[in-house]
């Protein structure tokens, strides 16, 4: 019987690592804007109930806008923003006010 020669191929493994970078989505501020027709208790309501604030924090917010013309409601990505703006302008209707809620970008 022949010798065989046996030729043994070697395979080499190579990661490939891509590398992923990952952005943060950009952020978008919610404003409340002060009008002479929405009441403060409503504005602390709706900062309580739509935007989680405590008291403490949802008077502070209140009386900023009251003094100084408008005031963050919250910060959050886009469609968090959108949704909080459009039910806060929903709940402002239901109840007789004209409150303005408006959006900017954040920037960074």
């Amino acid at each position: 019987m022949a010798d065989k020669n046996v030729d043994s191929e070697i395979f080499e493994e190579t990661e490939t690592v891509a590398e992923v970078k990952t952005e943060e989505p950009p952020i978008y501020r919610v404003l409340l804007h002060n009008d002479d027709y929405t009441t403060m208790e409503f504005v602390v309501k709706v900062l309580k109930e739509i935007f989680h604030k405590n008291e403490e924090e949802a008077i502070n917010i209140m009386l900023h806008v009251h003094h100084n013309g408008m005031g963050i409601a919250g910060i959050y990505t886009k469609e968090i923003a959108e949704i909080k703006m459009y039910l806060t302008t929903e709940i402002a209707r239901e109840n007789g006010f004209p409150l303005l809620v408006t959006m900017e970008k954040e920037n960074t």
